[in-house]
C-alpha cells in the first residue's frame, strides 16, 4: 500500500512498483487527484490517515506500506494541522500495520529533520536533531519520526527514509519545485537569487530517491534512518549547472535578505488576516537561509543507494521538459 501517490515522489514510486509488477493499493483522499494512467492499474481507496476503518481495508493482503502522505504546505490557520497530520497520522497508519501484520513500513521524512551545516561538514544521521525547528512541517516530521522509533521499540519492522531537495521528471506540484524553477530559469521568468547565493544544498534526482525507497524495504534496518540525497551546491552553482546544461544562461538580481525577509512578513500578515496563503513566510525564509549540506554515506554503504550527478540529472530534467512540451508550456531549444 502507498500513501501519497499523488505527490511528486509518490507518483513516480507507484510508477517504479508497478514495472516491477507489483500488486499496489493507493489511500488517496480523492481519485479525481490521482493521476488517470494509474486508475486502472492500482487498487484505490478513498479516505484519509485518521480512518481506521479505511486504513485496514487498504492493508488487507498488502505486505509492505510506504507511508508518504503528509501535510507540506508553508502555512496553515490551523497551528496544530502539521502536528495531526504528519506525526498522528504516521501513528495511526502504524498501527494499522501491526493490526494488518505488515512485514515492513517504509516511512519518508524529510532531511529538514537534521540540523543546518556548519561550515563545510555535511550532517548525517547521527547528527544530533536541533533544539527546535523553524517550520511546523519539519518539526512534525521530526514527531513523525519519534513515532517511528516507539513503534521499531515494540517490533514493528519501520524504516525512515530522508530525502533531501528532490527534482526531475514527474509531477511538476509544489513537491518538484526545483524542477520548476530549472524550467522557469531556461524559460527566462525566473531572475532573482536570494542574497549571495552562496546558502548550500543538496539536490537529489528523483529516480535515485525512488530507488532508495525500495532499497529500504529490502534493505533498511528497523528503527534505522537513511538520507537519500545527491550533490551538494550552493543556489549560485545550481544555476551556473543549470544554464550551462541547458545552454541559456540569463543575468540573475541578487534580492536582499531584508526585502526577502520584508516580502515574506507582507505575505504572512495577509495570511493571518485575510486567510490568503502565501507563497513564503519569514521562517522558511531563514530555513533557506541556512546551510544545508548533507552526506548519504549510510544509505550507499547499507542499502547501496546511488546518487547521480547534479548535472547528469538536470540534463535528464530538461530532456523530459522539451519532450513534454505540449503539456507543461514551450520552455528552451
Amino acid at each position: 500500500m502507498v500513501t501519497g501517490a499523488t505527490g511528486f515522489i509518490g507518483h513516480s514510486l507507484v510508477n517504479e512498483l508497478l514495472k516491477q509488477n507489483a500488486v499496489v493499493h493507493v489511500l488517496v483522499r480523492s481519485k479525481q487527484k490521482l493521476a488517470p494512467e494509474f486508475l486502472h492499474q492500482v487498487t484505490v481507496f478513498e479516505g484519509d490517515l485518521h480512518e481506521p476503518g479505511v486504513l485496514d481495508t487498504a492493508m488487507k493482503d498488502c505486505d509492505y506500506v510506504f507511508h508518504l502522505a503528509g501535510f507540506t504546505a508553508v502555512w496553515s490557520k490551523d497551528k496544530t494541522l502539521a502536528s495531526y497530520i504528519n506525526a498522528e497520522g504516521t501513528r495511526n497508519i502504524l498501527n494499522a500495520s501491526i493490526r494488518n501484520h505488515i512485514s515492513k513500513v517504509v516511512f519518508t521524512s524529510t532531511a529538514g529533520t537534521l540540523p543546518p551545516s556548519e561550515q563545510d561538514q555535511p550532517v548525517d544521521e547521527n547528527s544530533p536533531a536541533p533544539p527546535d525547528y523553524l517550520t511546523d512541517y519539519e518539526r512534525s516530521k521530526r514527531q513523525a519520526e519519534l513515532v517511528c522509533a516507539e513503534f521499531a521499540d515494540r517490533g514493528l519492522d519501520v524504516v525512515i527514509v530522508n530525502p533531501t531537495r528532490v527534482y526531475g521528471p514527474g509531477l511538476l506540484n509544489k513537491s518538484n519545485s526545483v524542477t520548476i524553477l530549472i524550467k522557469k530559469y531556461l524559460d527566462g521568468t525566473w531572475r532573482f537569487i536570494p542574497g549571495d547565493g552562496l546558502q548550500t544544498g543538496n539536490y537529489a534526482y528523483i529516480g535515485d530517491v525512488v530507488r532508495g525507497h525500495i532499497y529500504a524495504l529490502e534493505k533498511g534496518k528497523p528503527g534505522e534512518r537513511y538520507i537519500l540525497g545527491g550533490e551538494n551546491v550552493s543556489f549560485n552553482r545550481l544555476f551556473e549547472i543549470i544554464g550551462e546544461t541547458g545552454g541559456k544562461k540569463h543575468t540573475l538580481f541578487s534580492v536582499p535578505d531584508f526585502a526577502v525577509a520584508a516580502f515574506a512578513n507582507v505575505e504572512l500578515f495577509f495570511a493571518d488576516h485575510l486567510g490568503k496563503p502565501p507563497l513564503i513566510t519569514p521562517a522558511w525564509v531563514k530555513r533557506y537561509n541556512q546551510n544545508r549540506l548533507v552526506t548519504s554515506r549510510k544509505a550507499t554503504a547499507e542499502l547501496g543507494y546511488h546518487v547521480t550527478p547534479l548535472a547528469e540529472g538536470i540534463k535528464k530534467t530538461i530532456v523530459w521538459l522539451n519532450s513534454n512540451k505540449k503539456t507543461y508550456g514551450k520552455t528552451f531549444n
